[in-house]
């Protein structure tokens, strides 16, 4: 370098042309291989950015949330279980657990009601082995030939529901299960046999039914013919399963004359009040909403247009839907009104109103759903727990409405929404009921429902609910793999004639007290009886046609007429052709039918 310095401006210009010619090559190489590796690098660090790191913090996300929805899930069978088996020692078999005595009580007829109520939730958390227990315990020790007065609404929705939904689901639980099933076996029948014990409280002159019954004497003549609404609106579901699954129409028949009836009551402005005279079809109380009174007659419109794919239902609902928005709603809330002016009459928030943000979504009313689901969840967050009646101006609870009985309503709308959406907010509903209920009604014989929200004074009462809705729509919400959320991946067949049908493919519907309905079972049953009547007839046809006595020979024809024709081609007017006895012409059997030696066909 020396040199460099001390030399003339030419030599050093030489001298700098020849290591710029020796060195420049080499130097240029490696700072491009030098820029060509950061340049790998940043791209490589702005692909883990959007790419890798995206995809690694939602597996270690999912992982969590897996980890914490397994966490839960085993937080509330701890709760059932300690309900569960808290009833079974200090209750049963009376209907209902008193969890601050540790003894029990009758409710609602002497059925060892939370046994029934709590059947398919033993299945749903995966008991197998309870459930068959209890199910061979129910046969043996039930008997509805009892001389007691028995609530037409609540016998219906927790204990035929409840056995319908344990007879559905017998066979997934393990049990051996009958020839015919699911049209036949022994919890339908007791489910039949309970439900004919409440058919004496439809015979009014209206078709809508007396409140309360006799099992074993009918409706007494000194019964009150006022009922609520819900009373008169919430059977289509059990009374058509019935009828669909053992071929009976008298439930089905009887619910929707019901139904109907109701219907032609409406007021002018499109809405119904809360009590009516089944007798005289007078309105009584004429306050409209959807809270108490009302609510599951709505409910059934819908779900029973699902289950039975019933436009009419839905038809009915979607207009009642339209006076609802106009005349109750207000601010995503939901008041009472007058059903004649439409005026507001009460300005509450009633508990049992938080089932309709679930309704709203499953007919795909989201962004309205999800905006009440938020005003009903402030009153909890606010109570942890939903008082059975709230003053939306005050904000505050009503007097003498301040108690919380762990009514399932939110938790069940919660449950449907995160299903629909899978929002994070909803799912914390669930959490926060899990600790409110933990951390205010436990007991040590059980759960005590919330005689007072505001200070958390407990009740001598743990109605069956609990464990038929309460805990089931927590688990199920937690529990997205439930093999009730099915997509038609998972399903079972029947048994005999019914060995071809498809069940359990998910689609279920849940009655009003959370017990879950397989429609494809009622198709299934609906569809070989069927069969079996136009067997029937054909075989009533073929019977006839053997006792008619021998045509008469027909006289010598006189005219141009062929005599060997049956029948003439040209139908005289007003006149139709007859159809051979052994034709079956709109035959819908798939295979070949075989009846005393005639086979027959579509094509025969």
């Amino acid at each position: 370098m020396r040199s460099l310095c001390t030399s003339s401006f030419a030599q050093r210009l030489h001298i700098l042309h020849g290591l710029l010619k020796h060195f420049f090559p080499y130097y240029f190489c490696y700072y491009l291989r030098l820029a060509r590796f950061f340049m790998i690098r940043y791209l490589c660090t702005v692909f883990c950015v959007v790419q890798v790191l995206p995809a690694i913090s939602y597996a270690k996300r999912k992982e969590d949330s897996d980890q914490e929805m397994a966490h839960y899930r085993e937080r509330i069978k701890a709760m059932f279980y300690h309900a569960y088996n808290n009833y079974l020692e200090n209750a049963f078999p009376y209907d209902e657990l008193r969890p601050l005595t540790c003894d029990g009580q009758d409710t609602w007829g002497s059925f060892s009601l939370t046994l029934i109520d709590a059947l398919d939730t033993l299945l749903i958390l995966g008991n197998h082995t309870e459930f068959q227990r209890v199910a061979s315990l129910l046969q043996d020790t039930i008997d509805f030939d009892i001389d007691v007065n028995a609530s037409v609404f609540e016998t219906n929705i927790r204990v035929v529901g409840g056995l319908l939904s344990a007879h559905l689901l017998s066979k997934r639980a393990g049990m051996e299960v009958e020839m015919g099933w699911p049209c036949s076996g022994p919890l339908l029948r007791m489910a039949e046999e309970a439900a004919r014990k409440l058919l004496p409280a439809f015979q009014t002159p209206t078709g809508m039914p007396y409140g309360t019954v006799n099992l074993l004497m009918g409706v007494s003549p000194s019964e009150t013919p006022v009922t609520c609404t819900a009373g008169v609106g919430t059977f289509i579901l059990e009374f058509a399963a019935l009828s669909r699954l053992t071929g009976d129409p008298v439930f089905e028949t009887v619910a929707r004359r019901a139904l109907l009836s109701l219907w032609k009551t409406r007021s002018d402005i499109g809405l119904v009040g809360n009590h009516i005279d089944v007798i005289t079809s007078k309105w009584v109380a004429q306050d409209a909403g959807i809270g108490a009174g009302v609510d599951s007659y709505f409910e059934y419109l819908v779900k029973g247009s699902v289950m039975l794919q019933d436009e009419e239902l839905l038809s009915m609902f979607l207009e009642y839907n339209k006076s609802i928005k106009n005349y109750t709603k207000f601010d995503d809330w939901y008041l009472w009104v007058e059903m004649h002016k439409g005026t507001v009459s009460m300005p509450v928030f009633q508990s049992l109103e938080a089932f309709w943000p679930g309704l709203q979504s499953l007919l795909g009313d989201l962004d309205s759903a999800m905006r009440t689901f938020h005003n009903y969840y402030s009153v909890w967050r606010q109570f942890g727990g939903l008082p059975e009646f709230y003053s939306i101006p005050q904000g505050y609870t009503v007097d003498k409405r301040e108690g919380y009985p762990l009514r399932p309503e939110l938790i069940e709308s919660a449950m449907y929404l995160y299903r629909a959406t899978g929002d994070p907010a909803v799912l914390q509903l669930g959490r926060d009921a899990v600790e409110s209920i933990e951390r205010v009604s436990r007991v040590s014989c059980g759960f005590a429902s919330v005689k007072d929200v505001r200070d958390h004074k407990l009740d001598n009462r743990m109605e069956s609910f609990f464990l038929a809705e309460t805990v089931k729509y927590l688990y199920l919400l937690f529990d997205p793999d439930n093999f009730l959320h099915n997509g038609g991946l998972d399903f079972e067949t029947g048994t005999g004639p019914q060995s071809d049908c498809v069940l359990g493919a998910g689609g279920y519907v849940y009655n009003t007290e959370a017990h879950p309905l397989d429609p494809a079972a009622l198709h299934c049953c609906s569809q070989a009886q069927g069969e079996r009547r136009e067997l029937q007839d054909i075989l009533l046809s073929l019977s006839e046609s053997l006792h008619q006595p021998p045509p008469a020979q027909p006289e010598e024809s006189t005219g141009d007429t062929p005599t060997n024709f049956p029948e003439s081609i040209a139908i005289k007017p007003g006149s139709r052709r007859k159809v051979p006895l052994l034709s079956c012409p709109m035959q819908p059997f798939s295979s070949r039918l075989s009846i005393l030696g005639q086979v027959f066909s579509d094509s025969t």
